[in-house]
């Protein structure tokens, strides 16, 4: 049988803000969390970790719109505004007080939403996105946030560099459907125009810099110690900064959610079963 005639993963389309959304959803439990797509993949990221998460929480998936294959909207590539798009996404799906995992680009739009709407969203999962200032980032993410401007890559093949930001997943053996809908994602100028919203992280991560403080919401924060493009740095600034978080920096480099799929799941079902409740009482950092 072809993995395609039976994926893990049903994906559908519904019109959210006037925007296609795709979207993917586990069976209804009384726990509900929305997972947000990483970049420059999709929500097929979960994949790996979509079973074990789905076993007692309801999921809500999305390609975050210009990310994965949900449209574009050039007004919401920043982390602020998807922050705030995020919210309009909980609420279409009738979503109470959900757990989020925004890990990548999520992690800032993730922090914005719970900011910005103190009291809506139950505890946050966030990592491997840029989250310091002044930034601290590396290898090829530092240079698309640096650049002039976006022309030279206008030029490029996106499928090659997609590819070869997927080099970076060391140990999980990407299935072929999964690495194809990835590069099919980002055809056209839909790589190009993505980058818009890491190129926003010098305007706006000052500003996320001086909201951090004040987020009630419980975050755990999930790094990957060998990180080249998003230094775990970027974690134990946030660490450093929530009233209520938990920060474990763990064997891997930038996808921890694939190439430390049972570790990554772990952490977030824990988390969901009672460590958000504690994040407050007593700062966690784990190092391995």
């Amino acid at each position: 049988m072809s993995i395609w005639s039976n994926p893990p993963i049903q994906m559908r389309f519904r019109t959210i803000d006037g925007l296609s959304i795709r979207f993917a959803e586990s069976e209804d439990r009384d726990d509900h969390a929305l997972l947000l797509s990483p970049w420059p993949e999709s929500l097929l990221a979960f994949e790996p970790t979509w079973a074990r998460l789905a076993e007692r929480t309801h999921l809500v998936a999305i390609d975050l719109p210009g990310f994965g294959h949900s449209q574009r909207r050039d007004a919401l590539l920043s982390p602020r505004a998807m922050g705030a798009f995020v919210i309009r996404v909980a609420d279409a799906f009738g979503l109470e007080c959900p757990h989020v995992v925004g890990p990548d680009v999520g992690t800032g739009a993730s922090l914005f939403a719970a900011a910005l709407h103190p009291g809506r969203l139950r505890s946050l999962v966030v990592g491997s996105g840029g989250s310091a200032f002044p930034l601290q980032l590396g290898g090829v993410v530092q240079e698309w946030v640096e650049a002039p401007d976006l022309e030279t890559y206008r030029t490029a093949d996106p499928r090659q560099i997609v590819a070869g930001a997927l080099n970076d997943i060391e140990r999980y053996p990407l299935p072929g459907f999964v690495r194809d809908d990835y590069l099919s994602a980002y055809e056209g100028d839909r790589f190009v125009e993505s980058m818009r919203y890491v190129r926003a992280y010098p305007a706006e991560l000052p500003v996320l810099r001086d909201l951090l403080a004040e987020i009630e919401t419980p975050v755990q924060i999930i790094a990957g110690a060998h990180d080249p493009a998003v230094p775990p740095v970027n974690g134990e600034y946030l660490h450093d900064r929530l009233p209520k978080s938990k920060l474990d920096i763990i064997d891997a480099g930038h996808f921890t959610w694939e190439d430390a799929a049972d570790e990554y799941g772990a952490l977030v079902t824990s988390w969901w079963g009672g460590g958000y409740a504690s994040a407050g009482s007593a700062k966690a950092r784990s190092h391995e």
